[in-house]
């Protein structure tokens, strides 16, 4: 285990078997989704004003948080025309989203910025509550205060609100990973898999609260407010370690949310939606693994579980040839889907430096493959979402008939024709 978070591997199910060591996850520039038809105009409302205009938008609350106005480099989505190629889009995610000393949250943004992507950022609200405000948190089924993951530095908190600013300013989505990130390996057991639809209501309320209210929080008075309202902008999550998502769907349905990105062991499909038919399921999915005959799950701890046992620091002899394997694993799952059924590729990730940093350099490496890549579109969940809502819904469902690694006989333009 990591001295960062807890992790743990999940029971296997009919889903998720053939995925080797499933585990689950902890806690720039103007980087540009391009969709087809896209433009550079947003969508979005204004939010609630409690001081006159200014030229960082207006304040809300306490002034941590304003309204900007739409978020800017976002794309137009378009429907797909009878017959068209679907785009391949690839979200690469991160969970916790906290400013990391070795900068790998600048390095991510610059890198989307070169590359012309979109990301989702999976913010941990204790991120933006400093360790000793820790008292203000009440977890559910534990003890004020208590989390599984540390409190940042005063310092790290700062910078946590700075970047993701210029995350939101640069395109990115800002989700949230919740707080205390409680897995089911506790010693106690008592982990968000036992939490009820009202205990994630709590930690959903509690983390809007600490990124909303960070200014009363910190005393910071040196930093810009976020450009953004949190409660608008929030419209899906990634539970702690996979866990927990059957209880979590009836509040993210109540909530408004249009997507939750909890389930391990996808499939690489098309996806669809859950509670009846409210939220769009977005799980990590099961990648050819080289030189294995099982599959991997698409996150960056999952691959390490399988190379190094779960240690964060293997033999470091061995790096060089685990950056290859996991730089291929994903490749391997791009290519499986740009060449057949084209159904969305999840990447998930942490700011980490796991066994010397491989993991950063082979998401980093796959960035730079695919982006240029003819139909590929680097996008946010927020951003995948808004573009199968515009399209009819039949053609979503004839999308789904595709199995894995499975192209349309005849090609695309009989497959989505007229009559398709």
């Amino acid at each position: 285990m990591s001295s960062i978070s807890r992790r743990t591997v999940l029971s296997a199910t009919a889903a998720t078997a053939a995925l080797g060591a499933v585990t689950a996850c902890s806690g720039g520039g103007s980087g540009r989704a391009s969709l087809p038809g896209s433009d550079s105009k947003g969508s979005g409302g204004p939010g609630t004003a409690t001081a006159k205009e200014s030229p960082k938008g207006t304040p809300i609350g306490d002034g941590s948080t304003s309204d900007t106005g739409p978020q800017p480099n976002q794309p137009k989505p378009e429907k797909l025309k009878p017959g068209e190629t679907p785009p391949q889009f690839v979200v690469f995610s991160w969970d916790g989203a906290g400013a990391t000393d070795d900068g790998q949250f600048a390095r991510f943004l610059k890198v989307a910025a070169d590359h012309k992507a979109a990301m989702t950022f999976f913010l941990s609200g204790i991120y933006t509550l400093p360790k000793e405000k820790s008292g203000l948190y009440q977890p559910p089924k534990h003890p004020a205060g208590a989390s599984d993951i540390p409190y940042l530095s005063a310092g790290a908190v700062k910078n946590t609100v700075k970047l993701i600013s210029q995350a939101w300013s640069a395109g990115h989505e800002i989700g949230t990973h919740f707080n205390g990130h409680f897995c089911s390996t506790r010693a106690d057991g008592n982990g968000v898999n036992k939490w009820t639809p009202e205990d994630w209501e709590s930690e959903i309320e509690q983390a809007v609260s600490f990124v909303t209210k960070w200014r009363t929080n910190t005393g910071f008075t040196d930093v810009d407010p976020l450009p953004f309202d949190y409660r608008k902008e929030l419209i899906g999550a990634r539970t702690p370690c996979l866990e927990g998502q059957k209880a979590l769907l009836p509040t993210a349905a109540k909530l408004g949310w249009k997507y939750d990105a909890s389930s391990p062991g996808g499939l690489q499909i098309w996806p669809q939606k859950v509670q009846d038919g409210k939220i769009w399921d977005f799980p990590l999915q099961g990648l050819p693994f080289p030189g294995h005959n099982f599959q991997v799950l698409s996150m960056d701890y999952n691959i390490l579980a399988n190379q190094s046992g779960g240690s964060t620091k293997g033999d470091p002899a061995r790096y060089a040839d685990w950056r290859t394997q996991a730089r291929d694993a994903y490749l391997a799952g791009f290519d499986r889907a740009y060449t057949t059924n084209r159904a969305p590729l999840f990447i998930g990730n942490h700011f980490e430096q796991w066994n010397g940093g491989i993991y950063m350099d082979a998401v980093e490496e796959t960035i730079r493959t695919i982006a240029a890549k003819p139909d590929v579109r680097l996008v946010s969940f927020r951003q995948l979402v808004e573009w199968l809502e515009v399209q009819d819904q039949s053609t979503i469902r004839k999308l789904r008939t595709l199995g894995v690694g499975q192209a349309p006989a005849g090609g695309w333009a009989g497959f989505l024709g007229a009559a398709g």
